[in-house]
């Protein structure tokens, strides 16, 4: 089976100020993928991004919208304006230029695109195609292709190519590289489209595609896009920030004047790509109604649009909507002389000529290739994943670097898992356009053609694909491929890699001197989001007297499987924004506070998450509050630790500003190595030894099978990450059940899967809750073992039975 995802457009380098948007995991279980499926978030223009693109991109030959290109430019290296520019304001020339054209880097963080699916006949490979999308922007277009071989097309200009597709009733989208101002120099007055429905060409419209938000766009002539006619009732559309094709239902449109209505405040705080199409919009719009905005004193971006955003929240008044009629000489109109717009003054510009200049921008991933075998240069100078030198830390896996971009994406992406169980991005350089998975029923890594083709050699992607099963370069023996050699160490290394993301330096916390033994007490606790009570459980299992244990759960399910397994011996207080200072002070004094808050605002794999400030995402500075309540005053010497847990898939950002308000960077800890199931936490906290080696002990159950009832066989060694979706149980890229029973596949029991997390037999069967009840409450709790191997040292401290 062939797994195929294109996409193309513009280069954008990652900054890390904006907060990084990522997408959840594709459903791959059908040959066609919906827009329900996509990764963006509402606010996302309906265009894709590709990450990591050099030189343009070349206009696609006229053809049919079902064909496929097959051929297509994968060098990576980025030019000096993508590397200087934060985000490009202009349908100029030089930035504009059709949609393939080079971008002035945007400053944005590249985002995952979600891939489709389709046979390509019985020999074929593995492989499923997928790129960083840019992080704040993008669409992915539908592709539904049946058995068979792939038909190709030459294009008539070297460079990337696009592919052209129908992409669903509401929309279709390709690329050109004509000029805004030659897609539409068809006069206005022509009737292309002729159903009465309004909308001519050169009009500013709000446009809407299923699955995304309004978006401000313009209506172009079909010839502009370099494809059929629309049919009837539909519009094409080039998308104000990107400048991608879309055919939009009429229906679907509305006039720019309706700004006020379909304006997101939001979006425009978050995503730059969002700002720089409002920017574009409001600046045509402005040349069209010779409306005049005087210099600000003021060098911030933000206060050079805001009166901009107050004309057109007024109605664009004086002339309003009559003076944002196109004109009768549209290429006048649609190529203003836009300013040069940042998404943040913190950056600050850096001149062209510097950065021409600098030794940063003057290796591709060819060149860097050259360098290491030709001139004997150290691979660790470069950034394996975009070539860059004077790499900022060194890739975790294979020998070579990362540069600050590139770690970023790194730190984000390699633990972010498709529904097949394998990694969403290349395990290399975490993005990818096309890549080919592990053969290996154990493995879960994937890696793009592109780094194949240029870090292995010429063909190396095509060698593998002839090979069935194909063994990934972490399951074939260490030795050099090309360039790309496995780290002996790698395991260390990739510990190292994310204990040493320290995005500030913190003080080390308080070492306490153990107790002795006959003054240690029992331990008091204090659990925030304690969910089904792994904790206590813990605790008990280690032999730790409790003196009292306090919880804060608001799940009915989670308290009752709390109370019935524990007999009563936890105190519930419910929510924990009701918990004051007062209520500590009166339980308290703690020794001990943990807690783990809700990670679906926070988790990238959510395309709809609202951050560390907004949604769930705000009761971390509850846990933050509630402990600086409990930690002992000043004067007070007694020991006093803490834990807080969450996603490794988070925004590089979120995760940065999680460590400032904790003053420690976390420790990443993946139940794989002690139990029989990934699972990847991030780990804050001042308890001893924190990031010691793991050891599983003789009760942690390292194999599928040691978890299974008798008479069933695993199919694995290990599962995925087990969430609250029951399709999280499928393993593999045929989603195959990890289970056979009487010759038959089947599903992991409810009790299996207590047993993978570490808990008793039928911990969770009270209240008479169905399987995909117990599962939730399993989906969101705590690896047993892992908690068993962070709270060990705290027998040093507390009273022991």
């Amino acid at each position: 089976r062939l797994v195929l995802k294109w996409d193309t457009g513009t280069t954008a380098e990652v900054n890390g100020d904006i907060p990084a948007a990522e997408g959840p995991s594709e459903n791959d279980s059908g040959a066609e993928m919906t827009n329900e499926n996509s990764p963006l978030t509402a606010a996302e223009p309906p265009s894709p991004f590709s990450p990591k693109q050099n030189g343009d991109a070349a206009s696609p030959a006229d053809s049919d919208v079902n064909q496929l290109s097959g051929s297509r430019k994968r060098t990576r290296k980025r030019s000096s304006e993508e590397e200087d520019c934060s985000w490009d304001s202009s349908y100029s020339e030089a930035k504009v230029a059709g949609v393939g054209g080079s971008e002035s880097g945007s400053g944005l963080r590249q985002r995952p695109s979600p891939r489709t699916i389709f046979q390509a006949g019985l020999l074929a490979p593995h492989s499923k195609p997928r790129s960083r999308e840019q992080r704040r922007g993008g669409r992915q277009n539908k592709l539904d292709v049946g058995p068979g071989p792939l038909v190709s097309v030459v294009p008539e200009s070297p460079g990337p190519l696009e592919l052209l597709e129908q992409d669903s009733k509401d929309s279709a989208q390709s690329t050109s590289s004509t000029s805004l101002a030659s897609n539409t120099t068809e006069p206005a007055c022509q009737p292309e489209y002729k159903d009465n429905k309004g909308f001519g060409i050169g009009e500013l419209v709000w446009g809407k595609i299923k699955g995304f938000s309004w978006w401000p766009g313009i209506v172009v002539t079909w010839r502009a896009t370099g494809k059929r006619q629309a049919t009837h009732g539909m519009r094409w559309l080039q998308w104000f920030g990107d400048g991608k094709f879309s055919e939009v239902s009429a229906d679907k449109l509305d006039s720019i004047t309706a700004f006020p209505k379909f304006f997101n405040q939001a979006s425009y705080t978050k995503l730059a790509s969002y700002r720089r199409a409002i920017f574009q919009t409001l600046e045509m719009a402005s040349l069209r109604a010779e409306k005049p905005f005087p210099p600000c004193e003021s060098e911030g971006p933000e206060d050079q649009v805001k009166p901009m955003l107050d004309w057109a929240n007024g109605g664009f008044l004086p002339k309003g909507q009559e003076g944002l009629k196109p004109t009768e000489n549209p290429g006048e109109t649609h190529q203003p002389n836009l300013l040069e717009y940042f998404p943040t003054a913190k950056r600050p510009r850096i001149s062209l000529c510097k950065a021409k200049s600098s030794p940063e921008e003057v290796y591709s991933r060819e060149q860097m290739v050259h360098e290491v075998l030709k001139n004997n240069r150290s691979i660790e100078e470069f950034c394996l994943s975009c070539g860059k030198t004077r790499a900022a830390t060194f890739h975790p896996l294979f020998e070579g670097g990362l540069c600050q971009a590139c770690k970023d994406v790194y730190l984000e992406i390699s633990y972010m898992y498709d529904d097949d169980g394998y990694q969403s991005y290349c395990t290399v350089c975490c993005g990818g356009r096309e890549v080919l998975l592990c053969g290996n029923a154990n493995c879960c890594r994937c890696f793009c053609v592109e780094c194949l083709d240029i870090l292995v050699g010429a063909g190396a992607s095509n060698s593998a694909r002839n090979l069935d099963p194909w063994r990934c370069y972490m399951c074939q023996p260490l030795q050099p491929y090309g360039v790309l050699k496995q780290r002996h160490n790698w395991s260390m290394k990739l510990q190292e890699f994310f204990i040493n993301d320290n995005g500030q330096e913190f003080e080390s916390p308080n070492i306490y001197r153990a107790v002795p033994a006959e003054q240690r007490h029992p331990i008091r606790v204090l659990s925030l989001f304690d969910g089904i009570a792994t904790g206590y459980l813990v605790l008990r299992d280690l032999g730790f007297k409790v003196d009292h244990y306090i919880a804060s759960e608001v799940c009915e399910d989670s308290i009752s499987v709390g109370v019935v397994r524990h007999e009563g011996r936890i105190q519930y207080v419910h929510d924990v924004r009701n918990i004051t200072r007062k209520n500590i002070e009166e339980w308290g004094p703690f020794d001990l506070v943990i807690g783990g808050s809700p990670c679906n605002d926070l988790s990238i794999v959510n395309p709809a998450r609202k951050g560390l400030y907004e949604g769930t995402g705000r009761l971390f500075f509850e846990f933050y509050r509630l402990l600086s309540e409990a930690k002992p005053k000043e004067g007070e010497d007694r020991p006093f630790f803490w834990m807080f847990e969450n996603v490794v898939a988070m925004g590089v950002n979120d995760k940065r500003d999680i460590s400032r308000f904790l003053e420690c960077n976390p420790v990443m800890i993946d139940a794989i190595e002690v139990s029989a199931a990934h699972r990847a936490r991030y780990f804050w906290g001042n308890l001893p030894g924190m990031n010691r080696p793991r050891c599983a002990s003789g009760m942690d159950k390292l194999e599928l099978q040691d978890c299974l009832e008798h008479g069933r066989v695993a199919k694995f060694g290990k599962v995925r990450t087990i969430t609250t979706r029951a399709n999280s149980i499928k393993q593999g890229k045929d989603q195959h059940f990890p289970v056979m029973m009487n010759g038959k596949e089947d599903i992991l029991w409810c009790t299996e899967l207590e047993r993978i997390f570490g808990f008793p037999v039928h911990y969770t069967d009270v209240s008479n809750m169905g399987r995909g009840a117990r599962q939730k409450l399993l989906g969101r709790s705590w690896s047993v073992p892992v908690i068993r191997h962070l709270f060990a040292p705290l027998k040093d401290y507390f009273a022991c039975e």
